[in-house]
């Protein structure tokens, strides 16, 4: 992480800098991804996990969902970008989606995995994994 970033190297949480972990678990979605033509006529398993940092700048209020950043949202930014059409590569998937959490002012990194579960038998899964932090 650049040494001018509110968040200590490699932690996605931290009290002392004021830094909450929001994040989407495995989430298991299809779409049309990949170089091959069977790929991009066929919709394919893939398994996307995000993990924000996100700033903690004001104090969370029970009564106004603003104050925090919406996993839901996430979720729904990654199902519109799925819905889009074909991409070729997984890792322009990944950079459209840590770009996308990246809008909200208050993510300072993004890491995105996506995985195809699907593509190799004897491998439970390949993919890609990007860190990616908020410009100073």
């Amino acid at each position: 992480m650049p040494s001018n970033s509110p968040v200590p190297h490699g932690k996605i949480a931290d009290g002392r800098s004021s830094v909450r972990h929001v994040f989407v678990r495995d989430l298991e979605l299809k779409t049309l991804v990949g170089v091959h033509d069977h790929e991009k006529i066929a919709p394919q398993r893939v398994i996307i996990n995000v993990d924000l940092m996100v700033n903690e700048d004001a104090p969370v209020d029970d009564e106004v969902f603003s104050t925090v950043v919406d996993y839901e949202r996430v979720v729904k930014k990654i199902k519109e970008m799925l819905g889009g059409g074909h991409v070729h590569l997984l890792e322009t998937l990944a950079e459209n989606i840590a770009a996308r959490c990246l809008e909200d002012e208050r993510v300072h990194g993004a890491r995105v995995r996506i995985e195809k579960p699907d593509v190799m038998p004897e491998a439970a899964s390949v993919g890609i994994e990007i860190e990616r932090f908020r410009n100073p």
